[in-house]
């Protein structure tokens, strides 16, 4: 099965669905003009239950086959934007000051729509499927937030789809990997109490600013010699925020950033090594050091079984030589993770071909692969509850 003719007919439409959200980014949890527009589209194709108020701004909807009874499949899309200041001047940019879709969620709402066109009109299916429209993904953790308020349960899913498009990957083609493919993401959070001085005068001090910068290339230490090299873990301190004058030395310093692993064994082990580092390293300079460390998306993992079978939908829709099955883990998080720890599912790329890359200011999803993303979608669905015989 080719892209879904029926679905590439309503292309256009998609397009001009995808730009009216284009317009209208909201962020984290608060999304309700996003999920006002989602509602009326799907009331529009005649689903057959539509739950919103999940997660603040979530909705569940339900599309039952003429196939027969049957499981539920979920199928997810993220809803929100980010606070970021589009710098395109086409005519659909984001009418709201500061935030934009950087991401393409305003893309994956849109296939996830036109798949939802596609099996309220056909119901070519057993059993039902569970569209999910999710906030928070960038910021909030509404995956999590979804799964806590019970929607495994309480639609009955018994495995979860998504996928994200990826630019600068060959238009069109898919890549997905069983085990781990998107890492977790831990925020670190670091200060350094010293003694401040008269810059003119040092020995009276002790220098945070000198051993927090001990500190920043010790931790990549962690990385080099002391985790296997076979082990993928990325520590990245992001801010480093001391003084306020040329000539004072201040009493403290504080930094931030991230550590992102790709299993929980070598998570809990790096984060433990960090901390260590911070206890011991500032008193070696006469100083101390605080951690923190918030906990973030956990590491999101494929159910084999699940990657495989998405890879098999795949190629149906676009070929099995523009499938890559053992596309490489990114090193980003995302919060999917949550819904693949309650079910088994696999979580997908689709490429969009050259461009700006995500979450940066020019970025723009490309259209052109909507129907692609909403056949393979769709065809998820036929192929693992297909109607009774």
């Amino acid at each position: 099965m080719p892209v879904n003719n029926r679905i590439a007919a309503f292309g256009p439409e998609m397009t001009a669905w995808r730009r009216q959200l284009h317009q209208i980014p909201e962020l984290s949890l608060e999304t309700p003009l996003t999920a006002a527009f989602v509602e009326a589209r799907l009331l529009e194709f005649g689903v057959d239950e539509v739950q919103t108020g999940i997660a603040e701004n979530g909705i569940v909807a339900i599309i039952r086959g003429n196939g027969g009874s049957g499981p539920t499949i979920g199928l997810r899309a993220d809803m929100d934007g980010l606070p970021i200041t589009e710098v395109r001047d086409h005519e659909y940019r984001s009418r709201h000051a500061g935030r934009m879709h950087a991401c393409g969620h305003d893309g994956h709402m849109t296939m996830l729509l036109g798949a939802a066109r596609y099996l309220a009109e056909t119901r070519n299916f057993s059993g039902r499927v569970a569209l999910i429209f999710q906030p928070g993904e960038e910021n909030g953790g509404g995956g999590r937030v979804m799964c806590d308020q019970g929607i495994m349960e309480r639609f009955a899913i018994g495995q979860v789809y998504a996928l994200h498009n990826w630019p600068n990957m060959e238009t069109g083609t898919f890549g997905m990997v069983a085990g781990p493919t998107m890492a977790a993401a831990d925020m670190l959070n670091i200060t350094i109490t010293g003694k401040g001085a008269h810059g003119a005068y040092p020995h009276l001090s002790v220098d945070p600013i000198a051993v927090a910068a001990q500190l920043v290339l010790a931790l990549q230490a962690i990385t080099a010699r002391q985790v296997n090299a076979l082990d993928q873990v990325v520590i990245s301190i992001t801010t480093f925020h001391a003084g306020t004058a040329h000539n004072v030395i201040p009493g403290q310093a504080v930094l931030t950033g991230t550590v992102r692993t790709l299993n929980e064994a070598t998570r809990a082990e790096v984060i433990g090594r960090i901390a260590h580092l911070v206890a011991t390293l500032p008193p070696a300079f006469g100083a101390t050091g605080e951690f923190v460390c918030d906990e973030g998306y956990p590491v999101t993992v494929n159910d084999a079984g699940a990657a495989a079978f998405a890879a098999r939908v795949a190629s149906e829709v676009v070929g099995a030589a523009k499938v890559d099955m053992a596309r490489p883990p990114e090193m980003a998080a995302e919060d999917f993770a949550y819904m693949l720890q309650r079910r088994p599912g696999a979580y997908v790329f689709l490429g969009g071909g050259a461009g700006a890359g995500l979450h940066h200011p020019e970025y723009d999803f490309n259209d052109a692969i909507a129907p692609i993303g909403a056949s393979y979608l769709a065809r998820l669905v036929e192929a693992a509850q297909p109607p009774a015989a």
